[in-house]
């Protein structure tokens, strides 16, 4: 599902339990959000999704919105490497708000 900032600081919403910041190749970044029991896309009027020059860029964005935890999360491209057999590799999920657990 997607959510649009507008929506994002209605009343009522809740806490942000989860951002998400997701490293798309790099050089643009974009927001997954969990808030209660959904998982929500950050995205611009139009529905598509709002995509970000850096991932200050989006805590700037979201500074008047409640988060408890935020992760920059980076793909990984190892398991995409030519005369490599396919195997599923975690992401590098890096914590840069929030409490340790």
């Amino acid at each position: 599902m997607r959510i649009t900032l507008a929506e994002l600081h209605k009343a009522g919403t809740g806490p942000v339990t989860l951002l998400e910041i997701l490293s798309i190749e790099g050089q643009r970044y974009m927001a997954r959000i969990y808030l209660g029991e959904q998982t929500l896309i950050l995205s611009d009027p139009r529905g598509r999704t709002r995509l970000f020059r850096s991932s200050w860029e989006i805590l700037d964005t979201l500074k008047e919105i409640d988060i408890q935890r935020t992760d920059v999360v980076h793909g990984s491209a190892y398991n995409e490497m030519v005369g490599m057999a396919p195997a599923p590799v975690d992401p590098l999920r890096i914590r840069i708000q929030g409490q340790q657990q």
